[in-house]
């Protein structure tokens, strides 16, 4: 029953065909694409969560985490070479695998982007903290923090995620410019991080290197834990792959633009965390039965009440600086994190009324929810629930909670989307491909091992939310969707 239903390509194609845009994007120009969509609270804070789930060895684990990423990348890139319209993997799967695991990726995608929001807005809450610490006006430590973190109510991250709501409801468009600004922000600061942290680094910091092993299937803890952790950092190449349709020459600049990409902000974090482990150290904070403790738990957060330590700061890079007696500099980099990175919540509250749209639009959704503000001309109520709920658990959840869960959502769609270029290779192998994933019956296969490996060692608790909300979800389609469907009940052509 899931794999029934399939929307033919030619008819997610209709609509995309309407519009063709200029082909005018270079090898070059991809790879700052690139390069700006991935540098977010990856780098800026999930730092320290990967430091308590595998000490020193957090730099395997960004090599493992940019691999697994450049697999899933270049099946992503053909798929949408292939189609090029809104809906992201949702779509993709809809074409290849059919309505009923559409809508489970679609209601993953949910993960990925409106929990990630929420995991951006904390993140953005811990750099402002401590700029206000260090000007002297702290905030109550209750508000600062959610109640599974050592406080009771994120007040800055709930209020960042309001803010950015009423900015979409109002209206905004990116632009070009200012993106380019924030991108040389966020490339300056950590540049600025590795040139001063770089010379303090310490032998004896590394020592062990590998405390936690390599961690064990559903546990969160070990090298393969933390590079299902910071695989989040990697998040946002794929908005390379889906500028296909104006790229020239795609089938050569895509995977030099992906991999290039890739391969930048890879040495970037391998140099940002060689520093911040060199110069101040990062081993995890031990429970008495001798593990790591896991991170967003109540046992770390007691742990580190009053501890200097890097695995329990929330603004990590600034903290490093700090601790190496360079204050003006760590408050800079608070200041970059600070003034970046309500963008990337932009872009994924932005993305998230998207993929909703495209599921209302095929009448998987009820259609209030592209409800049309009259005067700001944006589609509010799904914005404002969105926002509503991403506001709400930014204040109560550890952001690295929140992207542990963004990531199991994420992860399940990369899997998707290599199990379609698959499927399609075999099913229609004369159908156009601006570009084609290389050597794909390696490329795919091991993709999907990736994805699977990343998945199953993200937490039990992790695990357990993704498939609560995934049987939440098929309550839902199963109430709503399948009879209201429109391929369903033959009123795709006139939608």
């Amino acid at each position: 029953m899931l794999f029934q239903r399939v929307k033919s390509l030619d008819q997610i194609l209709a609509t995309a065909e309407k519009k063709s845009l200029k082909r005018q994007l270079g090898p070059i120009q991809l790879t700052l694409l690139g390069i700006g969509a991935i540098i977010g609270t990856g780098i800026f804070v999930l730092t320290a969560e990967a430091g308590q789930k595998a000490g020193p060895a957090m730099m395997i684990a960004f090599v493992i985490a940019a691999v697994v990423c450049a697999l899933a990348a270049l099946a992503y890139a053909e798929l949408a070479s292939m189609v090029p319209v809104s809906g992201s993997a949702y779509t993709y799967t809809y074409g290849v695998l059919g309505e009923g695991l559409a809508w489970i990726v679609g209601w993953a995608l949910v993960l990925e982007y409106a929990v990630a929001a929420g995991a951006v807005s904390v993140g953005w809450s811990g750099y402002m903290n401590g700029l206000l610490i260090s000007a002297g006006i702290p905030l109550p430590e209750a508000l600062r923090t959610g109640p599974w973190d050592g406080g009771s109510f994120n007040l800055l991250a709930f209020l960042v995620a309001l803010a950015v709501t009423g900015l979409l409801v109002i209206g905004t468009s990116k632009s070009a410019k200012v993106n380019a600004v924030l991108v040389a922000i966020k490339v300056i600061a950590l540049t600025a991080f590795i040139i001063i942290a770089f010379p303090a680094v310490k032998d004896p910091n590394f020592e062990p290197f590998m405390p936690t092993g390599w961690g064990s299937p559903m546990g969160g803890i070990g090298v393969l834990g933390a590079a299902a952790s910071i695989f989040f950092a990697y998040v946002g190449f794929d908005a390379v792959s889906t500028a296909a349709e104006e790229t020239r020459n795609p089938n050569r600049n895509i995977p030099i633009g992906l991999i290039g990409s890739l391969a930048v902000c890879t040495i970037f974090y391998l140099l940002v965390g060689y520093a911040a482990v060199g110069s101040v150290g990062s081993q995890p904070i031990m429970g008495p039965d001798g593990m790591a403790l896991m991170p967003g738990s109540a046992e770390l957060a007691a742990a580190c009440k009053g501890s200097e330590e890097l695995v329990c700061s929330k603004e990590p890079l600034a903290h490093v600086l700090r601790l190496l007696g360079f204050e003006g500099w760590g408050n800079a980099i608070g200041i970059a994190a600070a003034l970046a990175l309500p963008s990337v919540i932009l872009m994924m509250l932005f993305g998230q009324t998207r993929i909703f749209f495209t599921m209302s639009r095929d009448g998987l959704l009820p259609n209030v929810l592209s409800k049309v503000h009259p005067t700001f001309h944006t589609p509010h109520v799904i914005t404002l629930i969105t926002g509503g709920a991403v506001s709400l658990f930014a204040a109560m959840f550890p952001v690295g909670i929140l992207a542990d869960i963004s990531n199991s959502g994420t992860l399940f769609a990369f899997l998707m989307v290599a199990v379609g270029v698959m499927i399609l290779r075999k099913t229609q192998p004369d159908r156009p491909r601006p570009f084609r994933t290389p050597l794909v019956w390696v490329v795919c296969p091991l993709a999907i091992a990736g994805t699977l490996l990343l998945f199953f060692n993200l937490s039990m608790y992790t695990l357990a939310m993704f498939f609560g909300w995934a049987a939440i979800g098929m309550v839902f389609y199963y109430s709503y969707g399948y009879r209201r469907s429109h391929l369903a009940n033959g009123t795709e052509a006139s939608h």
